[in-house]
Order: C-alpha cells, then structure tokens, then sequence
C-alpha cells in the first residue's frame, strides 16, 4: 500500500550495499550522466531486486536471446531502461559498453526507453506505462496455452515463466486493472511480478493522489501476494521469488519496498532522483555512500565474473535442446510444427487455402455485413491456421470473431483457441501485442470501431513493435444506426490511418473481406485493423485479375472507356458508388469507380500503379461514411461524408440525412465537372 515517502527512506549503511547491485547502479547514474537526461531513481532503487531475480531465477540465454523456452523479463517501468541495459551487458547480451556510453544516443542500441528488435534480450517495448505488465500477462497466457498443445507425457518443452517489474505508475494506469483482474481469472501460475513500492513519483510523494491498498487489491484479482518485503535485501527478494515460484494456480505479485535513488545521499527517496542526472558531485558522493571505488563504466573484474551468465545460460539451453531432441524423436510432427509456430512462419499450404478462399468469397452474390463476411473467413481459415487465437471485448455475438469448434479459454482448463476479454479493449490490445511478442500464436480481437479509441496507444506499440496482431472493428461507421453517435464512428478511420506501419482495411464485401484476412495474415512486421459494416453490402461483380488486384489496396472496380471523373470509395460506400455511376451513365456522363479497402496499402504500391488506377488528369471525387479532410492527399477536388458526429436513427435514415446517398453523389461529380470545363 502506497504511503508516506518518508516512511520508505532507508538507513544507507554502506555494509548493506551489495556489490552486483552497485554494478547496476553505477551503470545507470554514469550512463544518465554521460546523456545529461535519464531516470537514475529507479534503476538505483530496484537494483537489489534485479539482482536477485537475474542472478539466481532467471533463465536464460544471453548467447541467444530468442531460445523458445528462455524465461521473459518485461521491465514495465521502461523509463528505467538502465536498470535492464546494465543487465543485459554485464550478463553476456550483444550489448558492449560502447552502447551504454550512447544511452539515448540517435541509433544507439540503448534509447531512452526499452525498445523490441532493437536491442538483444528486450522482450517488449515500454514506456506508456502499465502496457509492459499487461504484455507480460499476454506472454503468460501464450505460454499457458502452448503448453497445453505441445507438452505431452515425459516431455514439457513449453516450461518457462514471465517476470515483470513495474511501478506506483503502472498500477495507476487503468489498463493495469485490465490486465491483471485477467491474470487472475486464467490462473497464471508462471507470472510473477516484482513492484517496485517507493511511494515517489514525478510529481513527488504519490500519497496526495495514489492511496491503493495494492496487496488487497491483487488479492481481490485472485493473485497471490508476498510481502511488502525490504527490496533491497536481496535474500529476501529471492526467498520471496522462491516462494512465488511454487504457486500452482495463482499469479503472484511481490511488493518490494525501495527508496527510489538508494545511495544517493542527497536525492534518495525524492522525486528529484526519478528523472535527472544526479550531477558530478552527487555522483561522486554516491560512490563514497555505497563503497563503490570503480571509475565511471568501470566493472571490477570480480564482479563482472559474478554477473557473466553466457555459459549458465549456454548449458540451460544446451538441456532443453538435448529435451527437445527427444521430444522430436518421438513425436516429429508436433516437433516441426512447434518449430513452425515459433518461428512465425504460415502454413506450407496457407497460400493455396488462401487461394481457394479468395475465390469463394469473389463468387458470393448475395448481399452480406463484412463482419459476416469476417466470420465466413474465420471458419475457413482457422483449421488451416491453428495458430489463429481470437477473441472479442464483450461483443462476440455482434463482432462475430468465434468459429466453430474454437473453445474458450477458461482458468484451470486446458487449451481453447477463444479468449472472452470481457469489456477491456485497453486491455486486450495490450494482451494481444504480449502473445504476439511471445510467438506461437498470430491473436486478433474483436470489438466497436468506436471503441478504437480505447486501444489506441496499443495499437501504436504494436506499429511502433512490427507484430502480427489484427483487430477486428466492427460497426464501422453511421450505418450502426439507433445507437447513436456514441457509437457511430466518424474520425476513427481517417485517425488510424495515420498511424506509421499499420495497415487498415476498409472492404467494400465478401471479396476485399477476404483478401484483407488474408493480406494480414501474411504481414510478418505489420498489424491491421479491419473495420467492418453492420449492415448487409451487396456483392461486386469482378474479374479474376480484380480480385488479384484488390491485394495492391486500391484498384479500378469498374470502369467507364470516356470516363470524365473517378469516384474513390470505400467500404459500405462502393455500393453508393456504383449506383452513382449507373445514374450519371444516364445523363451521359462516364465515370470510372475506384474500390479503394486500404489506403494504407495503396499508398506503397509503385507510382505507375497508383497513377494508372487514379488517372492522370481526371478530376476525382471521394465517398466515405466519415471526416473528409482525408480524401485530400488524393487530389479529390470535393467529398461526401460525416464532418459532425452522427445521429440515433436507422441506418438508412441516418445515411440520407447525411446526404451520403448514390443521387446526391451523382449530383456532386456532375457540379463538379460543370466547374471544371
């Protein structure tokens, strides 16, 4: 429970300083220094409990940081970066000192907050916080849940655990009430959490606004709870880790009480320690304080021995190859395909089942909702890729995100390939990106486009990341209807299309649905977003080089030989599309219609392409059941769309209020070439 600071300052007798902590503490002031910005608090704070978990619990590998079965560190708190940048160099990791000496350097391995793929041993990206513990909750339901598919009898190669230390900052963030309420209710027993109880944070000591009984809280989750324990007596940290380690249905949560900036005599237990360089002098006097005569980014010898850990980590994984082999001496099949799912790759066959899909779907005539469409492809696809995990936030029945023969994911129950989030989009973005990180699984979820707004910031980390994870958002626009403007979207598809490296696709029926399923789930370093109609949208009639084309993102769907303008659509406005193109046939005038489900894609296709399906000098017009400013970076000289929030009424009724109906487009593409003769 979060209290007085002052409570919290301990007595800094240098007897009690141990030397493999201190390593860690000088890295981090010496690195903050050297950069003149950083957090020094939190890594000299949590050095005893890093100490005790790297030293003696964790397993891995620092010769080769993706081993399957590694244990994974997520340090949530990632404005501590230094703390697990330490870590890493002094255990073995690809990570010199010459990389510490750059902390927050351009195009150093050591940026200010952790960041995955860019540096060896760093599980996940952190720094929004509470969505580094909420990673770790996904990584150890993917552990779970391989486990129940791939340990057999005699053979548990899925054996490993998810460790995460987090802050007063991270509990505060909502989304850590998401994530571990979650915990608690699937019974991870390998997921074990350090918190780092120090009372401070950047506006000081935090009992003004952050009273929690965080022990009962976490109890009240279904966790199991040690302590509080003094943090910086690193026995009593890996007694409690010991003990954490034998819970066999619950996930644990260990508070450490720490001073943040233990050692610094004038800045421990203040807020000042938390994001500064502590200055020359201070560092000089924190030296003095903690027994430490070693020069700036000088390891002893000695110490440095006592941290190498690439042959312990070499011979733990030596073990588990040796496990594995006769694991595949006597089941190969499972063998190769565990291989296969951890290193990501599809099925062998995926793109003839793709194929096959594509081309049922392109053959679908009857008016159908592209969240039904969705749905059609899941029952597909989820035999041929069983690494697909779904799941929806509280709206299965009206996402239609579940197959047949999915089974839940349910606490102290093997297996199940459906995750029921309940009403935490937050939360289960967040989740999502943490199976994505861990391997084995290729998860999509499922809730309101609106409700986007919720998992925004996940769904950045996961463009920010380059994981495969989908989301499903369905009720993509007004054509929800009655509920209203609550849950019309308007903004949020033109406002995730700015998010670098996500891909979003808005199809238009049973084909670019498809195609959009399929084209997700071949991008290795991409997620997507879906959105998806309500309302039935009639088929669109296309050749077979069409439906190859709708892969580049946007194409021509129909064209007119004279056309005199272009039409750009998207989704449930296609339709509107083409009936505007059948009314300004009769007026003599020819349009061609452009389908246009990912403008995201489109825009990486070749120049030529985009040019050609465009055109070079016809005036070009943009619909779409949203903000129009978008349609800009087209040359769209006018749009129709919803620059207001929406309103409670049917969708037809809302849709001609709008004005977004196949007369008024065709009336608009008509003025506008009047004005441009």
């Amino acid at each position: 429970m979060a209290g007085n600071a002052n409570d919290r300052v301990l007595r800094e007798d240098s007897g009690r300083f141990d030397p493999m902590a201190n390593a860690l503490r000088a890295l981090a002031i010496d690195a903050v220094q050297k950069a003149n910005s950083g957090h020094p608090g939190a890594p000299m704070g949590m050095a005893e409990m890093a100490t005790a978990l790297w030293g003696a619990h964790l397993r891995h590998s620092p010769g080769n940081p993706h081993w399957p079965d590694r244990d994974r560190f997520i340090l949530s708190n990632g404005h501590a970066s230094m703390l697990l940048y330490a870590l890493l160099h002094l255990t073995g990791y690809d990570l010199p000192m010459e990389e510490l000496k750059r902390f927050r350097q351009l195009h150093s391995k050591t940026p200010g907050h952790p960041e995955a793929g860019l540096t060896p041993g760093v599980e996940t990206t952190t720094g929004p916080l509470g969505q580094g513990l909420t990673n770790a909750v996904g990584m150890a339901l993917a552990e779970k849940l391989l486990g129940d598919e791939f340990n057999r009898a005699g053979h548990r190669i899925v054996d490993h655990r998810t460790y995460a230390f987090l802050g007063d900052g991270c509990l505060m963030e909502g989304i850590s009430h998401e994530a571990c309420s979650l915990a608690g209710v699937w019974r991870l027993n390998k997921l074990i959490a350090l918190y780092d109880d120090n009372g401070i944070s950047i506006d000081g000591a935090v009992a003004g606004w952050f009273r929690d009984d965080t022990a009962q809280r976490f109890a009240a989750y279904g966790w199991n709870v040690i302590g509080p324990i003094d943090g910086h007596d690193t026995a009593a940290v890996d007694r409690a880790i010991g003990q954490a380690k034998s819970s066999i249905d619950r996930p644990t949560l260990i508070v450490c009480r720490t001073t943040i900036g233990r050692g610094s005599p004038a800045r421990a237990g203040t807020a000042r320690s938390h994001g500064e360089p502590l200055g020359a002098e201070e560092i000089a006097a924190t030296r003095k304080t903690i027994g430490w005569e070693a020069g700036a980014f000088e390891i002893p010898d000695g110490v440095r021995a006592q941290w190498h850990a690439i042959e312990r980590g070499a011979a733990r994984e030596a073990v588990w190859n040796r496990a594995f082999a006769a694991y595949r001496a006597q089941h190969p099949e499972l063998a190769a395909e565990f291989e296969r799912r951890v290193a990501g790759s599809l099925p062998v066959d995926f793109r003839e089942t793709a194929a096959a899909l594509m081309a049922r779907a392109s053959q679908a005539s009857d008016a159908v909702a592209t969240r039904k469409s969705s749905q059609q492809v899941l029952a597909a696809l989820a035999p041929a890729v069983p690494e697909l995990l779904g799941g929806s936030a509280d709206l299965t029945g009206s996402n239609l995100t579940d197959f047949p023969g999915c089974g839940a994911v349910r606490g102290g129950q093997p297996g199940g390939r459906y995750i029921n989030y309940g009403v935490r989009e937050f939360g289960m973005a967040a989740i999502m990106n943490g199976i994505a990180l861990h391997g084995g699984y290729l998860p999509y979820g499922g809730t309101f486009l609106t409700f986007s707004d919720y998992s925004r910031n996940a769904i950045r980390m996961a463009a920010l990341m380059k994981l495969r994870v989908i989301h499903v958002f369905t009720h993509d626009s007004i054509g929800l209807g009655e509920d209203g403007p609550t849950h019309q979207s308007v903004e949020h598809a033109a406002s995730l299309r700015l998010i670098p490296n996500l891909d979003v696709w808005r199809p238009c029926d049973a084909a670019e649905t498809a195609v959009a399923w399929v084209h997700a789930l071949e991008q290795p370093q991409r997620p997507s977003a879906l959105l998806l109609s309500r309302q039935s949208l009639p088929a669109q009639p296309r050749t077979p080089e069409q439906v190859i084309d709708i892969q580049r993102g946007g194409y021509v769907l129909s064209d007119r030989p004279d056309a005199r303008a272009v039409i750009l659509a998207t989704g449930s406005e296609v339709a509107l599309a083409t009936a505007a193109q059948q009314l300004l046939d009769t007026q003599g005038i020819a349009v061609r219609v452009v389908s246009l489900p990912s403008s995201t894609v489109f825009d990486r296709q070749p120049k030529q392409w985009r040019e050609a399906v465009l055109g070079r000098d016809l005036p070009r017009i943009g619909i779409e059941a949203g903000v129009t400013c978008w349609w800009g970076q087209y040359g769209c000289v006018a749009a129709l769309g919803v620059d207001g929030f929406g309103e409670s009424a049917p969708a037809a009724q809302v849709y001609e209020h709008f004005g977004l109906a196949a007369h008024k487009l065709g009336e608009l593409v008509a003025a506008q070439l009047a004005a441009h003769r």
